[in-house]
């Protein structure tokens, strides 16, 4: 059995006896969304007295994840393709030690790559390890019949639980649903540096701001926020569009705003280490997904006490009431876009309504601690069944 101490300890002890070896394992450590859920939930656990290690193929948040105290183990795992044996086979050979000097406890994956590497090394070291579903998943035959799921399957949205259930046949009984957190407390104090300052640096101009930060991808509906917005400046046409991230359709949608003729309304700036510095300069925040397993970018504009508009799909769902903390539209509708979005716009009062409502929703429902000690509770599920 594993971990019997542990589940002792946990059943009405003190959190701060409970100790765990806890190693997160991702393809890289890149900003996006998964860098930023790692980041978090380690900083949560180690708050609570747990021990965090992370591993991966490197990347731009590396010396983030140190300078939090959470030491980072370089792997060569920099690859996309499950079946890229000497990739998986180098990492296994890296981490297998590491996992025993480190009495390693639980090996959580987070991306497809690292659920094949983490079967390997919990099949050798005898550790569990377990896997969280960030998103939809394209139905693979390699998946169906070498699934890795793991002890356990942390899903991010019950959008997604739906979906692994429904195409993939993951057992219900090994899944859990854990909202992704964030650390409320720092987005909801005003940023450091005055918004006309980086108005000022990302060569935006005072007129109203709508923004998204998400990667450029299809999915991410930014072809029709752009086209909204076109039919925006005709009624505000000293409103801004400002777009943030980096992705294989960036040059699409510039020629898109060429087409419309608005390209100098709307600025593109690459992926940003901090979010919180460019929510300070947005007036609404848009986030027009045609699929979304939660929108961690959204709940931190939410956060920061923003006005928000999102398409009525997956998780986007879970976050946004409908008029009361945001407004939800119908996907690929770029004109009830325009409309919810300059309803905002031209609503002041009502703006600032939804954004405070989203502040209080956030921090009462998507913490930072809430997903550390729920996460927690899964961690103490494996280590206390027989294997």
């Amino acid at each position: 059995m594993y971990g019997v101490d542990y589940a002792a300890r946990s059943i009405g002890g003190s959190r701060a006896i409970i100790e765990m070896n806890i190693l997160y394992l991702s393809t890289h450590l890149n900003i996006g969304g998964i860098s930023s859920y790692i980041f978090t939930l380690a900083n949560g656990l180690k708050k609570n007295g747990h021990n965090v290690y992370a591993a991966s193929s490197g990347g731009e948040l590396v010396s983030k994840f140190i300078a939090a105290g959470i030491p980072h183990l370089d792997i060569p795992i920099k690859t996309k393709s499950e079946i890229n044996i000497l990739k998986i086979w180098g990492s296994f050979l890296k981490l297998k030690k590491f996992v025993t000097e480190n009495n390693i406890d639980i090996i959580h994956a987070n991306t497809r790559v690292t659920q094949v590497l983490a079967y390997f090394l919990s099949r050798n070291t005898k550790k569990p390890y377990i896997s969280t579903c960030h998103g939809f998943f394209k139905k693979r035959f390699s998946r169906k019949i070498f699934p890795c799921w793991g002890r356990r399957v942390i899903a991010i949205s019950e959008p997604v639980r739906e979906h692994l259930k429904n195409d993939f046949k993951v057992k219900s009984e090994d899944m859990r649903v854990v909202h992704n957190g964030i650390d409320v407390q720092r987005f909801s104090q005003p940023y450091a540096q005055a918004p006309v300052e980086i108005k000022k640096r990302s060569g935006l101009k005072n007129g109203p701001v709508v923004g998204i930060i998400a990667r450029l991808s299809d999915v991410k509906g930014h072809a029709y926020l752009i086209e909204a917005m076109s039919l925006v400046f005709k009624k505000i046409p000293d409103a801004q569009l400002l777009i943030a991230g980096e992705g294989r359709i960036k040059d699409e949608l510039v020629n898109l705003t060429e087409r419309l003729k608005i390209s100098e309304h709307v600025f593109f700036i690459p992926n940003i280490y901090d979010t919180k510095e460019f929510l300070s300069v947005m007036d609404l925040f848009v986030l027009p997904s045609l699929k979304e397993g939660l929108g961690l970018s959204l709940m931190e504009a939410m956060a920061s006490g923003l006005g928000v508009v999102g398409s009525d799909v997956g998780g986007i769902k879970s976050l946004i009431q409908d008029r009361i903390n945001g407004l939800l539209v119908r996907p690929a509708d770029a004109e009830g876009l325009a409309r919810a979005i300059l309803e905002l716009l031209e609503d002041k009062e009502k703006r600032n309504k939804f954004g405070e409502n989203a502040k209080n929703f956030i921090a009462q429902n998507f913490s930072q601690e809430r997903m550390a000690s729920e996460t927690e509770g899964v961690y103490l599920e494996c280590l206390s069944e027989k294997h």
